[in-house]
């Protein structure tokens, strides 16, 4: 149980020294990246930001890792993660790799079941999503979709599936009254 509450002066430095300093870098790091580096997350968003968050605490807190080691893993994570994100703007099929489709959860007012199961969501999630969107009935509405990041997106009207907004959400299965 040595050293539990103090350890030296040379460590206290150190660790307020290295914080500034990576915490200054990793700022600096992140705005050069652009926004879509702190956007909504997707789950290759959210990794990203764990990695992030992992590599600041070892470089703060343990001794046998440079200042240097830390940013050149700072900027190799947040550069890796602005190219995949520059690919998969101009690739679907990286795009595919690296994101979910949208998926339907909701069709004229009826709950698809199977596409709720699938994608882990319950009635009550989606009742909330449509109070926020200041809608008191399930059969005002025309579609809920459940976006890549996870957010609900509540349709009034849907109109045609086939529009550019809509022709990408995975749709698992017609509903009964299509």
């Amino acid at each position: 149980m040595k050293n539990i509450f103090f350890d030296s002066w040379d460590s206290i430095f150190r660790t307020a020294i290295i914080t500034i300093l990576a915490y200054v870098l990793l700022i600096t790091s992140l705005r050069s990246s652009g926004k879509r580096t702190l956007s909504k997350m997707n789950a290759f968003d959210f990794i990203v930001t764990i990695a992030l968050g992992s590599t600041l605490a070892t470089v703060l807190l343990n001794k046998n890792v440079a200042l240097a080691d830390g940013v050149l893993a700072f900027l190799l994570l947040i550069y890796l993660q602005y190219l995949i994100t520059f690919v998969s703007a101009r690739s679907n099929f990286v795009s595919s790799l690296v994101k979910s489709t949208p998926a339907l959860l909701v069709y004229k007012g009826k709950l698809l079941d199977a596409a709720m199961q699938k994608e882990r969501i319950n009635k009550d999630e989606i009742y909330a999503a449509i109070r926020e969107n200041g809608i008191a009935s399930l059969e005002e509405v025309d579609a809920v979709i459940m976006e890549t990041d996870g957010s609900l997106n509540v349709v009034k009207s849907v109109g045609d599936f086939q529009s550019d907004v809509m022709k990408n959400i995975h749709q698992g299965g017609p509903p009964a009254d299509r």
